[in-house]
């Protein structure tokens, strides 16, 4: 949803079927312009699937590598022109178009991935200037993972209750200020350099321009916190969302209202529009005004399966024998 918002500057891809074991979900809300959400919603889970690690099953080094290889793919000749294109024919990207169909693995390494030797008017291109949060969910059979960089959220509903799988990663945190200012950086206002009040997002290269210093450790890095939960019978659906929905709601509240649609709504999306219905402003100023973006992922049952008595909080060490398809919208 729009919103009160001059223009849709979120993205968002849902890919039920990654490939025949694996699912994807990532929500991108961008600032300062739509380039970098749609550039992530495009090309991320691509990187994903074509990285190395990924073949050999290590997911969480796959997606690390693609959350910092959207910046190096965004510089130099190829990266100006593919960031003029989305930015300026947004009306091309729909809210569905994350379900049009991965790309299967074979093509995606087929395809020419040299971004930033391709000649021309641009090839000394630096990147954008505008940015994008990224919050991803992979989920592989019974185990759930989370990369998120920024502000947007994911929360799983566990028997009721509400999780947070994500760290909002704002200029007030300690691990944070200490990383901008060892870069030389500094925080005014509450905001990264007088400007940007997160402390982690994918582009905005103006905050990443000292040579001297790995991608991670930049002033603002694109670097994301990856969290792995095993998934339990206990589950009820998956969250992912922008900081418009979190502003008016908390992570229980939204949990709570879920629930209670989806006892008599089984199309997701409509749950969706609710979420936001009850989120925006009734006048313009104040919270409620944001694009907003979501994705509901809902876990489908075994008809045989019966009540859990697991009352354990997700966690990275958790073991689950539950084979549970997630099913999304």
């Amino acid at each position: 949803m729009q919103g009160w918002r001059t223009s849709m500057e979120d993205a968002h891809a849902a890919y039920p079927d990654l490939d025949c074991s694996t699912s994807f979900f990532g929500v991108y809300d961008g600032h300062g312009g739509q380039a970098v959400s749609k550039f992530c919603a495009k090309f991320l889970h691509q990187q994903v699937i074509k990285h190395e690690a990924y073949s050999s099953g290590d997911i969480a080094t796959a997606v690390q590598k693609s959350f910092l290889r959207m910046d190096e793919m965004m510089r130099g000749q190829r990266g100006w022109r593919e960031l003029a294109i989305l930015g300026e024919k947004a009306d091309q990207f729909s809210m569905m178009e994350g379900l049009n169909g991965p790309p299967k693995s074979g093509e995606v390494k087929s395809q020419n991935d040299d971004w930033s030797v391709e000649e021309g008017p641009h090839s000394n291109y630096e990147g954008p200037t505008c940015g994008s949060t990224a919050c991803v969910a992979i989920i592989r059979n019974n185990q759930l993972l989370v990369a998120n960089s920024g502000d947007s959220r994911c929360v799983i509903s566990r028997k009721g209750q509400a999780y947070n799988l994500s760290k909002d990663h704002k200029p007030d945190l300690e691990s944070e200020k200490e990383r901008i200012s060892k870069a030389g950086g500094f925080i005014h206002g509450g905001r990264v350099n007088g400007s940007l009040n997160l402390t982690r997002a994918i582009g905005d290269m103006e905050l990443k321009k000292d040579k001297s210093l790995p991608a991670e450790k930049q002033i603002l890095t694109a670097n994301p916190d990856i969290h792995t939960v095993a998934l339990c019978e206990d589950d009820d659906f998956l969250v992912l969302a922008c900081d418009g929905i979190w502003d008016c709601m908390s992570n229980q509240q939204l949990v709570d209202f879920v629930r209670e649609q989806l006892k008599t709504e089984s199309k997701l999306s409509t749950v969706c529009g609710k979420v936001f219905d009850r989120c925006l402003a009734p006048t313009a100023g104040g919270e409620g005004c944001d694009n907003m973006t979501m994705i509901l992922v809902q876990f489908k049952k075994h008809p045989n399966q019966g009540p859990s008595t697991s009352q354990q909080q997700p966690s990275s060490d958790q073991s689950s024998d539950s084979k549970d398809k997630p099913g999304s919208n």
